[in-house]
């Protein structure tokens, strides 16, 4: 793969994804040129391989304008460092952080080395990802936690002193029913002069829970690790099963993974365009758009069996079918939400109340999205012009010609545009893919492993890039997984795009980004 003036040595592992082992001092060059050429960091993780090889491993996954860079570098079992990486790509702060509380594995020089994720929930010198971690040492049963509490977690937030300045904890537990996060504002008055987040409240030890599984239930692992984009993950993972193994899937199943990941689409853009109506008053939005979510979700359950697609991507294939009778169906009932979201569109439009409020509000620029990584919608609306499904296609959509929604103003509405204009484009998607969906099968077994072997996924989600990446061990059975979810790269944009504006529209920003706490909480 070239990238600039030099050639790396890359090897390519199917259409747009390269590989490649290098040194550190090659990782953090390969990192400099991406981001010299106009690419980001997608995804950045670790990995324990004493029992392979000696030592643990870093590991990043590169966009570039030829497609996925997966770079791993072998760090020694000892005291094992990389060079820090959010210097050049901010966005590996966190996955840096993270990567420490669960490996041990340290960025060398790191600007920010504070604790993500161990909320006192397991001792310093105890790091969950090894593979010499056992679960069971860190339970403390309700009787010790009595007797013995665990130490304060005193997590440093950062403080604005001066005069008038009031601080507002909001969370980590909410008042409506949706994930735990702590949100700290420093003020004046209402208006917001910093914003700092503090996840790591959901975590379930979900990576821990890949190792050992076979391959068919940690696809329903995948697909659970954040429930609204399902769809997306379980085939991220599949895929990196299917390029470990050198497994082929037969082309209807492919074309139905296609349909399943636009319908996940159109259900949740659907759902937020009624949020953002909600946020502003304007309850008859809320109603009406929550209306058609639902009548599309219960057809999905007709058709298919479950209303979010649950289990129905697996590896090698896929586990459903539609008739021609559910195509006609699906078909017109596509046309119908469409041409009612359309109807919908006009009345935001001409929404005096919700303009005001949707404008100029929660901005992120688009010289700052690019800095900072922004990624997937939130991205596109902030003019960063990446969509796997358009530039990098993988089948089928290399013969289904996506079009990319992008604006520039980066604010809430212009968030809500391209969920508009994204809803229309998958319906285009749901009835072409119905209409030339070939004959064939849904699954093919998986070719038997017989060694230890590595693949990864990359799928273009309702909400940006899901990156899975996979490795089999030689019993076949998964050693190391990594879901990433866009959400790592996009909340501290969120932190960014509230500043200037009042408490109140803090709720509304949120839900114009709509981010998950568990995606990158493993």
């Amino acid at each position: 793969m070239k990238i600039g003036d030099h050639d790396w040595n890359l090897d390519p592992l199917g259409k747009h994804i390269w590989r490649g082992r290098m040194e550190t001092g090659q990782l953090l060059a390969l990192a400099r040129a991406v981001k010299e050429e106009g690419g980001q960091l997608v995804a950045l993780w670790g990995s324990d391989d004493r029992h392979l090889d000696g030592s643990f491993g870093i590991h990043a996954a590169l966009l570039t304008s030829s497609g996925l860079a997966w770079a791993s570098c072998a760090l020694p079992a000892e005291a094992p460092t990389y060079p820090d990486l959010a210097h050049i790509f901010p966005q590996a702060d966190r996955m840096q952080r993270a990567t420490f509380d669960l490996l041990g594995i340290r960025a060398a020089d790191a600007v920010d080395d504070r604790k993500w994720l161990r909320h006192t929930a397991w001792a310093d010198n105890e790091f969950p990802l090894r593979k010499d971690f056992s679960p069971l040492s860190t339970l403390r049963s309700p009787l010790s936690t009595l007797n013995s509490p665990p130490p304060p977690d005193a997590y440093p937030f950062i403080r604005v002193e001066g005069d008038g300045v009031h601080e507002i904890p909001v969370g980590p537990i909410h008042a409506g029913t949706i994930e735990p996060g702590h949100f700290r504002f420093s003020i004046i008055g209402e208006r917001i002069l910093r914003l700092e987040e503090r996840m790591g409240y959901t975590h379930k030890g979900t990576e821990k829970r890949f190792e050992g599984m076979d391959l068919a239930t940690g696809a329903k692992l995948a697909g659970r690790v954040s429930g609204d984009t399902h769809s997306a993950y379980a085939w991220a993972y599949c895929a990196a099963v299917e390029m470990a193994t050198g497994s082929q899937v037969p082309e209807r199943a492919v074309w139905l993974r296609a349909l399943f990941l636009e319908i996940e689409r159109i259900a949740n853009h659907l759902g937020d365009l009624g949020y953002l109506g909600n946020d502003v008053a304007l309850s008859f939005g809320f109603v009406q758009f929550w209306r058609l979510k639902e009548d599309w979700l219960r057809l999905i359950a007709k058709l298919f069996g479950h209303r979010y697609l649950y289990d129905r991507i697996v590896p090698g294939g896929v586990a459903v079918d539609i008739g021609d009778g559910g195509r006609a169906e699906l078909a017109a009932e596509v046309g119908r939400i469409e041409a009612e979201v359309r109807s919908l569109k006009a009345i935001y439009d001409e929404h005096a109340t919700l303009q005001d409020r949707f404008a100029n509000t929660g901005i992120v620029k688009p010289d700052l999205a690019a800095r900072l990584g922004l990624t997937g919608l939130a991205g596109r609306a902030s003019a960063q012009a990446w969509d796997a499904r358009a530039q990098f296609p993988q089948a089928p959509y290399d013969r289904l010609d996506v079009s990319m929604a992008t604006q520039r103003s980066g604010d809430v509405l212009a968030r809500a545009e391209v969920r508009f204009a994204e809803v229309y484009e998958s319906a285009r998607l749901v009835r072409d893919i119905l209409e030339r969906l070939p004959a064939g099968e849904l699954h093919a077994p998986l070719a038997p492993v017989s060694a230890v072997c590595e693949g990864i996924g990359w799928v273009e989600s309702w909400r940006g890039e899901v990156v899975v990446a996979v490795r089999i061990g030689a019993d076949g059975r998964l050693d190391r997984v990594h879901p990433h979810d866009p959400s790592w790269q996009n909340w501290p944009l969120v932190e960014v795009g509230v500043l200037g504006n009042i408490v109140p529209d803090f709720p509304l920003i949120n839900k114009s980004f709509n981010l998950s706490y568990s995606g990158p909480d493993l």
